[in-house]
């Protein structure tokens, strides 16, 4: 079964409108949330602070749709910015579970691919993209496990910023051939959030294909989760999966005792 992740939960001081957003989430399916912090270095007065601890939110988490299991709730931070300059990493960085940076000039965007130690980089949606995605700095954030995130919000608000999403998306997957990248949602409100097959199946407008749509909303963002984890350790993240061996005749001889399968082996 796959598990669906939503890594782009819009945050809002207003606790109970933060509450419905993450409820409405495990009724759709997703497994695991991460509320979003956006600050933007280009004001002033803009501060990183500490984000606020999911277990305040609910005493009991609200139940994934289709499981047992309680939905998880990540915590990320995304910083706009112009300029490299902007980006300074602190102590404050690492109470984060995800770093996300939404470059706004090419420059910034070149340095982001190439050094910046983040987990995803963000694609405009809600306005026209003011620079093209070159091969270069794109294969370096693929090379270095960084994603590229689209989010859908936009695309259902309003005709102009939908033309815009799936303009600056389809540009990039020109680039990037569908390569490490996730689709969130951005949502504000409950009613934004739409379920995990609707999002793979709105990844084609996008330019993804159906498996790439399908893994852009899943082991995508698994990865960007275990990327998150490797960054805040600085050491790595290994994940492991049981694989079922297939019977062989060997296999059906394991019951015989050795005296026998001496016997049998000589025969043949």
């Amino acid at each position: 079964m796959a598990v669906f992740m939503d890594l782009n939960v819009s945050y809002t001081a207003d606790k109970i409108r933060l509450q419905r957003l993450i409820e409405k989430a495990a009724h759709l399916g997703y497994s695991t949330v991460a509320i979003n912090y956006v600050v933007d270095l280009q004001e002033k007065k803009q501060e990183i602070g500490k984000p606020k601890c999911a277990s305040e939110l609910f005493d009991t988490f609200p139940t994934v749709q289709g499981s047992t299991r309680p939905i998880k709730v990540l915590n990320r931070l995304t910083i706009v910015a112009t300029d490299p300059s902007h980006f300074r990493p602190t102590a404050e960085y690492k109470a984060y579970d995800l770093v996300a940076v939404f470059p706004k000039t090419e420059k910034l965007f070149h340095a982001t691919c190439m050094t910046f130690d983040v987990d995803i980089i963000c694609v405009a949606g809600s306005e026209r993209q003011p620079f093209c995605f070159k091969i270069s700095p794109v294969n370096g954030a693929i090379a270095r496990g960084v994603f590229f995130e689209i989010s859908y919000t936009p695309a259902i608000r309003d005709a102009t910023t939908r033309r815009y999403t799936i303009a600056n998306s389809i540009s990039l997957m020109e680039t990037c051939k569908g390569k490490n990248v996730i689709v969130t949602s951005g949502a504000e409100r409950p009613i934004e959030l739409r379920g995990p097959y609707d999002i793979a199946n709105l990844g084609l407008l996008f330019g993804l294909s159906e498996q790439d749509g399908k893994a852009a909303i899943s082991t995508n963002c698994r990865a960007v989760h275990l990327h998150g984890e490797t960054r805040k350790t600085a050491l790595g993240i290994i994940h492991t999966m049981k694989k079922v061996q297939p019977v062989s005749e060997g296999s059906k001889e394991d019951g015989v005792p050795p005296s026998k399968r001496a016997k049998i082996e000589m025969s043949s």
